[in-house]
């Protein structure tokens, strides 16, 4: 191995490629989470976020993506519950990071007022953590129980699944 210079451009291109997603957890006051059923992929469930657009942190992007999809404008300070990796499967070409920040819990009105994205999401619900194992799949529910740990104070997570969820 040389320790040559390398010149940023040269350097940058060998690193491998990544893209990032931001997302808030939110659950109801009686402590069950609320998830998103996608419209894009069938059958899974998800937090609110995105990825993140160019010059954008995860945590204004999680703010903006919960905005664009539930009609939530969330204002709270970021607090960082787990970071989810996933390398590259599937036909995608880059690795995948994600950061879930805790959204807190949201009264009866605030989820009354969640207007989804249909091009994003079919419906939302809050459901236990025991439902939640039957209709999510593996990995959703691991980074699921994860979250879960994490708002409960055993500090925060680091998740990885080997497929996109």
């Amino acid at each position: 191995m040389t320790n040559a210079w390398v010149p940023p451009e040269e350097y940058s291109a060998s690193l491998p490629k990544a893209t990032m997603y931001g997302s808030l957890f939110f659950t109801d006051t009686a402590g069950r989470p609320l998830q998103l059923l996608s419209s894009v992929a069938a059958g899974v469930w998800q937090f609110p976020g995105g990825n993140t657009d160019a010059g954008e942190s995860p945590w204004e992007t999680a703010v903006r993506e919960c905005r664009e999809e539930t009609g939530l404008d969330f204002t709270g300070p970021p607090r960082l519950l787990a970071v989810h990796f996933m390398p590259p499967v599937g036909g995608w070409v880059a690795c995948r990071a994600g950061f879930v920040f805790d959204g807190g819990a949201l009264t009866d009105e605030q989820l009354a007022s969640i207007r989804l994205d249909p091009d994003e999401h079919t419906e939302w619900q809050v459901r236990t953590v025991e439902d939640w194992e039957r209709l999510c799949d593996p990995p959703t529910f691991r980074r699921l129980v994860a979250v879960m740990a994490a708002r409960r104070g055993e500090g925060a997570s680091y998740i990885e699944t080997g497929e996109w969820t």
